[in-house]
């Protein structure tokens, strides 16, 4: 068993900030694509061309989401 050092104990994250951070994260890249889906279905009535604009749209907010995990989950 390894003990950490002081240094190591405090740059750590607790349970629940992971949680917190993942949460946010997920709406970050969750919320955009459902909102491109229900406009471009309400606006064209059409679900297949809403379901590949929000397909689209949450690959874009995933590519992006590496970039604000970086900097959301690294304590400071």
């Amino acid at each position: 068993m390894e003990l950490l050092s002081e240094d190591e104990k405090h740059t750590k994250l607790t349970k629940k900030e992971i949680i917190l951070r993942g949460s946010i994260i997920a709406l970050i890249t969750t919320i955009p694509s459902l909102i491109i889906f229900v406009l471009v279905w309400y606006f064209l009535d059409d679900v297949v061309i809403g379901a590949i604009s929000g397909a689209i749209v949450h690959f874009v907010a995933m590519g992006f989401s590496l970039k604000i995990s970086k900097k959301l989950l690294v304590k400071k």
